[in-house]
């Protein structure tokens, strides 16, 4: 990260912020997924209140839980699109032929990521407020819990970058569900005790665990589990090890010939 170019990072940003200006249905897309489902279990907890089936308390974390995972997801697929967006065009190579650093790169995804992850909360909040009335009511960690939902969707996204590095376009498919195979063992509409202990252990590992699990707890006006630190901090290793796993991944193309090759048919 020495010596890292501002400009170059914000270079990479303002390509991918170009293609969202020149395409609305990308800007759709990044927005309409979590809105839907959104909308989808906002009805089913309304549903489920007037049956009689739901406390005043479980509708707030459900609809909580669908923000908070949504979130995650854009900052996952906010990271990962616009590298895949330069693979797609043939144009990362174009990128490395420059003087432009891989800590630079990675800096200009996660500039990235902050406009659409922001664009699909703002998005969320609005439609969870006038469609069912549902604000947080958290205080400020709120903060500390979108911070540890950021910082480890980027990790994920970086992650997701590698395998696309060393496997080829076609290796995008592993890189869309990444938050979604992680969802069962974070207990986002569950608590973590009714899992199996084998499962709990690799909860206890993933940093958005800690964010669910308090969310609940002050939504139903229980004991507060803490674990925000921890989970800050974890989000943090997360990171460390998806830059350290990049660098590596993307040296070994660059030897490799691979990054010149890529094809969907590489996998």
């Amino acid at each position: 990260m020495t010596g890292m170019n501002l400009r170059r990072a914000y270079a990479v940003f303002l390509r991918y912020m170009m293609l969202l200006r020149g395409s609305p249905q990308r800007v759709f897309q990044i927005v309409v997924w979590g809105a839907l489902d959104l909308v989808l279990w906002g009805f089913l907890t309304k549903y489920l209140a007037e049956i009689g089936g739901a406390t005043l308390g479980i509708i707030p974390t459900l609809l909580g839980a669908v923000i908070f995972l949504e979130f995650t997801t854009r900052a996952h697929q906010g990271t990962s699109t616009p590298a895949l967006e330069d693979i797609w065009s043939n144009n990362l190579l174009n990128y490395f032929a420059s003087p432009l650093k891989i800590g630079e790169y990675i800096l200009g995804l996660f500039a990235a990521s902050v406009v659409t992850s922001a664009l699909s909360l703002a998005v969320l909040l609005a439609v969870a407020l006038f469609a069912f009335g549902f604000t947080f009511s958290i205080g400020l960690v709120l903060l500390g819990y979108l911070a540890v939902l950021f910082i480890f969707g980027i990790a994920l996204g970086v992650f997701g970058v590698c395998i696309v590095l060393r496997f080829g376009p076609s290796g995008e498919w592993w890189v869309w569900p990444l938050t979604a195979l992680l969802s069962p063992f974070m207990g986002v509409f569950y608590p973590l005790a009714v899992l199996p202990e084998w499962m709990q252990t690799i909860g206890y590992l993933l940093p958005p665990t800690y964010v669910f699990e308090g969310m609940r707890a002050i939504l139903l006006g229980t004991e507060s589990p803490g674990g925000l630190l921890l989970g800050f901090i974890l989000s943090l290793v997360y990171l460390a090890l998806s830059y350290g796993v990049f660098a590596l991944v993307f040296r070994s193309v660059v030897r490799s010939g691979m990054l010149s090759r890529h094809s969907a048919e590489s996998v």
